[in-house]
């Protein structure tokens, strides 16, 4: 609980690392009382998210025991119907749905829109980077770019999407721990500003269908065998929504930032000794978009490594702790791009791996080669400032120069 506690901190949320060896130190698994229990080591953490025994807090369990405050709060409700919060057989219901929609091929045919919005982003960051000019990464590219492509899936209309990341981003604090409910005032904000441009949208294109993700959904929820009711199309294009592009930007504010302090690692990518596949692996790996996760017994009787745990017992997953697990990787704190077996934790794994993975990996694999090779003196530009958050790691700003 002193870990956890200290996680909390804005000093132990701007650099966990320390705190994560310190939980690796007690072993993979640690009891922090009789509903509580942390686990750190890699394999551990892989078994219990592929475990069906241990769940995610659905909107029945938070039900039963968040207070009657917590709930009534709107950006609570704004996802608990997605697969993010759903347990059997809910869960197994709307993902096959969403699978089916989602799928490769639909990433694959967005990868020109993705090409030319890289190059979009390319031109402009030139123009505002001209003459050594200071430019925030963040703002310009590594938001920019993810926010572009989820809202052209979900078929949102250009002159909306500046609007959209910032709600997307108030709203993402969601997701995160939070100490005190005023805390969400924000997110609250914002998903009372979301809900009905979504309710807004699902009208339109049940009129008008379209080539997007959002008539696709609205087409499944329609069908006689309907599999999905409108709570649920709410809080799963909200989530494609968030999701489509917090973890994304801060993958690519997080990969940026690491070539800065590691310049050895640019100059393999652009001589090819090191592959950008694995840059991003190793990124993914070594300082992740996503740090922590929860699960929840769902029956007693069950055991996170040597603990014993009963029904009800949160077990909060430290993904950033079992990325730099010893007993997994060798040299776990030294960032390498070259590393085998990089298999990393940050889209989870088993039933609740993210649909949307894909899609990050694709952006990733056309955004970062031509980032390098359109600006190979991009160079940092002052300190760059963290986004606060625990669960989502990334940077709110990125100052850099171009040229």
């Amino acid at each position: 609980m002193d870990i956890m506690g200290a996680l909390l901190t804005a000093e132990g949320r701007d650099d966990p690392y320390p705190l994560y060896d310190e939980a690796l130190r007690l072993g993979p698994a640690a009891s922090a009382g009789d509903d509580f229990a942390l686990v750190s080591g890699y394999e551990l953490a892989n078994r219990i998210l592929r475990d069906p025994a241990f769940g995610v807090w659905d909107h029945r369990l938070r039900a039963k025991t968040w207070g009657a405050e917590l709930m009534a709060r709107p950006s609570v409700r704004s996802m608990e119907r997605s697969i993010l919060y759903s347990n059997a057989p809910d869960h197994a219901r709307m993902r096959t749905l969403i699978s089916s929609v989602f799928t490769p091929r639909r990433v694959s045919a967005l990868e020109p829109m993705i090409e030319a919005a890289v190059a979009t982003l390319l031109d402009r960051l030139a123009d505002e980077g001209a003459d050594g000019a200071v430019v925030d990464f963040m703002d310009r590219f590594a938001y920019q770019l993810p926010v572009s492509v989820i809202c052209d899936l979900l078929g949102i209309p250009e002159g909306d999407r500046e609007t959209f990341r910032r709600l997307a981003t108030q709203l993402a604090a969601v997701l995160d721990f939070f100490d005190n409910v005023e805390g969400l005032d924000p997110a609250d904000a914002a998903w009372l500003e979301l809900e009905p441009y979504f309710r807004t949208l699902i009208a339109e294109r049940r009129k008008r269908p379209a080539e997007d993700l959002t008539s696709a959904l609205i087409a499944a929820c329609d069908a006689d065998d309907a599999r999905l009711d409108e709570a649920e199309l709410l809080g799963n294009l909200t989530l494609l929504l968030i999701a489509g592009f917090e973890t994304t930007a801060n993958l690519f504010g997080n990969g940026v930032q690491l070539l800065f302090q590691h310049p050895e690692a640019a100059d393999d990518l652009r001589l090819g000794t090191a592959r950008y596949a694995g840059f991003a692996e190793e990124v993914l790996r070594y300082d992740s978009p996503v740090q922590l996760t929860t699960r929840v017994a769902l029956s007693d009787g069950l055991m996170v490594g040597d603990v014993a745990v009963s029904a009800g017992t949160e077990v909060a997953i430290l993904i950033g702790a079992a990325h730099r697990d010893p007993r997994r990787y060798e040299e776990p704190s030294r960032f390498d791009p070259r590393r085998l077996d990089v298999n990393p934790l940050s889209f989870g794994a088993g039933a609740h791996y993210c649909v949307g993975s894909v899609l990050a990996r694709t952006e990733a694999a056309l955004g970062f080669p031509r980032l390098l090779e359109r600006f190979p003196a991009m160079a940092a530009a002052g300190e760059p400032t963290r986004n606060d958050r625990l669960v989502l790691r990334g940077y709110s700003q990125l100052p850099v120069t171009v040229v």
